[in-house]
């Protein structure tokens, strides 16, 4: 398995797939993992600050192989050489199958207030209906040099 930043030549290929639902939408970029030429999973890194995990995704058939532990470690590098201290992820206060991902990774709940995220938002595939409560998790880096 290959991660990399997702090049403009690959946006169709990789979009068909997987979507890419924050493509352009601010400052940051996606990686996705490939086997040969086949898109597995990406994830789009916010370069808030701290830099924030973002539209994680793996293709159904290549779900529980390590494909987002994967590309989270690649996240983790990515901020790394960036000099940021943390990377952090909102995730929904029911969805146990991604927090169990992100505990394994080395995330924790921060102990940020739970935001509610409510209503139509605009992604770059149209519109959407959301009505989740997200918990803030963190897992740290290296200190910025």
């Amino acid at each position: 398995m290959d991660v990399r930043v997702l090049e403009r030549a690959e946006v169709e290929r990789v979009g068909a797939v997987l979507g890419l639902a924050r493509l352009y939408q601010g400052d940051g970029f996606y990686l996705v993992a490939w086997q040969d030429d086949e898109p597995l999973g990406h994830l789009h890194l916010a370069l808030s600050d701290p830099p924030e995990l973002q539209d994680v995704q793996v293709a159904t058939d290549h779900r529980r192989r390590g494909v987002a532990n994967t590309l989270i470690a690649a996240a983790e590098l990515e901020a790394r050489s960036r000099g940021f201290a943390a990377l952090r992820v909102g995730v929904g206060v029911d969805n146990e199958p991604a927090q169990a991902l992100y505990r394994h990774c080395g995330f924790v709940d921060v102990g940020l207030d739970p935001v509610r995220v409510k209503g139509t938002i605009e992604i770059r595939t149209g519109p959407i209906e959301v009505d989740d409560i997200l918990i803030t998790w963190e897992k740290p880096l290296q200190p910025r040099t």
